[in-house]
């Protein structure tokens, strides 16, 4: 049985979601008194295009989800995050769940000896990902109030399932072929240390309009981690409204059955503070 090394499905995760990564990738507060806490959370959506390499059993697959069918593949699609900060220490909580699938089948008629034959298949995908990433935070002295620079230290969990599911047939003049199915499915989960920066340039009248930045890398029981996010965006005085644009990237130890994973594509969310 074979199952093509290709398996194309056109898919993104759009998703409106308290807590937020936004906070931890969009914007950097100004220095708080040691003994007052800061909170950000926000809403957002998430547009996301996901590529990666999975070795199925017995068969090596190329995924590739795109973001031009967003609403027919998403089934459920969480992300969230919680930052504080207690004068220039802060705490990072970020949540990424999703539930996607797609499928695609295809016929293909042909004949042998002259007599018409055809061949039919149905490919089912379905992936299922987490990913926590929780880090400490430390804010340095810029000397200038328009710059924020966290640094941040912490570690990423990530865990992956997925599933190919397929049916094969046809027939031969009159006569059907012996029909194939099955189901094929692989995980992974993996630990790693990260260390990153993140932070802000405001500028404007006010300072009201802003650009944030993130960055990270790290390793562990992967190979190499790593995720980056840059954008615009505009304070208000009840929170600011920010779109960037975020790459995700996973790299796994040789011999794994997932080899490698990326998330990539623009956040467009609200900010709230308190």
């Amino acid at each position: 049985m074979h199952i093509p090394n290709s398996c194309k499905c056109g898919l993104a995760a759009l998703t409106v979601a308290a807590g937020a990564l936004a906070p931890s990738l969009a914007a950097a507060q100004t220095s708080q008194p040691a003994e007052k806490w800061q909170t950000s959370a926000s809403l957002y959506g998430f547009f996301a295009s996901i590529s990666g390499d999975t070795t199925f059993p017995s068969n090596g697959s190329s995924i590739d989800l795109s973001s031009d069918t967003v609403l027919d593949s998403l089934k459920m699609a969480f992300f969230g995050s919680l930052e504080m900060h207690n004068g220039r220490w802060g705490v990072l909580n970020d949540l990424m769940y999703m539930d996607l699938g797609a499928s695609k089948s295809g016929v293909r008629d042909f004949s042998l000896g002259g007599v018409p034959a055809s061949a039919s298949a149905n490919f089912d995908y379905d992936l299922k990902g987490l990913i926590w990433t929780v880090a400490g935070e430390y804010r340095l002295a810029t000397g200038n109030p328009a710059y924020t620079i966290d640094l941040l230290a912490g570690a990423r969990y990530f865990k992956i399932e997925q599933t190919l599911g397929y049916a094969i047939g046809g027939t031969v003049g009159d006569f059907p072929l012996a029909g194939r199915s099955g189901t094929a499915k692989v995980d992974a989960s993996v630990w790693d240390a990260i260390i990153g920066a993140k932070g802000r340039y405001a500028f404007g009248d006010r300072r009201q309009w802003y650009v944030p930045y993130y960055l990270d890398v790290g390793t562990g029981q992967s190979d190499l981690t790593w995720q980056a996010a840059g954008g615009l965006g505009y304070a208000f005085s009840w929170g600011e409204v920010t779109g960037m644009w975020r790459y995700l990237d996973y790299d796994f130890k040789s011999g794994k059955a997932v080899q490698s994973m990326t998330f990539n594509g623009p956040i467009l969310g609200a900010t709230f503070r308190w």
